[in-house]
């Protein structure tokens, strides 16, 4: 697999665009059971993703992920920009320029063991980690992008009956069941922009 410039540039838009458009979805979500920021911390982060476009856009594909994930960290506020910075970096550090489908599923796995060091977190605790962790187990069984993007949109609704145990929602207890995790709903949508992108049925 080899993104060029113009594939890179609309991976930038296609995910940021999907996130900036549920702005006030996330935020919605956030203000339930979290400080309430969420859609607007990651809003201004992908904006600013957006601005350097076509300046990350010409670095090879590792450089790339990285330069998008130290932005993240530095733009998006909350645990969100240590985290999903952290995912990109990791995936920026862990895949080579031209990956294959098993390099980058790979990728993707040891991604989302940083998320889960930095964020001393895992699954079942009402986190982004309840779409990442079943997305990249639907990706290792081969599966499509449709087959992919349905399990990021069923995980992000599994999270609703679960109780916060990690972050803001955890403070919450019991009144936190009832509600879908801001995270995995803003990971479910980066996964489905990139899924609409480049994957085929």
């Amino acid at each position: 697999m080899r993104l060029d410039t113009e594939q890179k540039k609309a991976l930038i838009s296609a995910v940021a665009g999907s996130i900036i458009a549920h702005t006030d979805e996330l935020t919605t979500l956030d203000q339930a059971i979290g400080d309430g920021d969420h859609g607007y911390n990651m809003k201004r982060g992908f904006e600013a993703v957006l601005t350097d476009a076509e300046m990350l856009s010409a670095k090879p594909l590792p450089d790339f992920l990285k330069a998008i994930g130290m932005k993240l960290v530095s733009t998006v506020g909350g645990a969100s920009g240590p985290l999903y910075g952290t995912l990109f970096m990791a995936l920026g550090k862990e895949l080579p320029a031209e990956p294959s489908r098993e390099e980058a599923v790979s990728a993707f796995g040891a991604a989302i063991l940083a998320v889960k060091t930095r964020g001393k977190s895992d699954v079942g605790q009402k986190t982004m980690l309840d779409v990442l962790v079943p997305t990249h187990e639907t990706m290792a069984q081969g599966a499509g992008a449709v087959a992919i993007k349905t399990t990021a949109a069923r995980a992000a609704s599994a999270t609703v009956p679960m109780r916060a145990t990690r972050g803001r929602a955890s403070f919450l207890g019991e009144r936190s069941i009832g509600h879908m995790d801001p995270g995995a709903r803003s990971s479910s949508l980066m996964i489905a922009a990139l899924c609409d992108l480049f994957g085929e049925s």
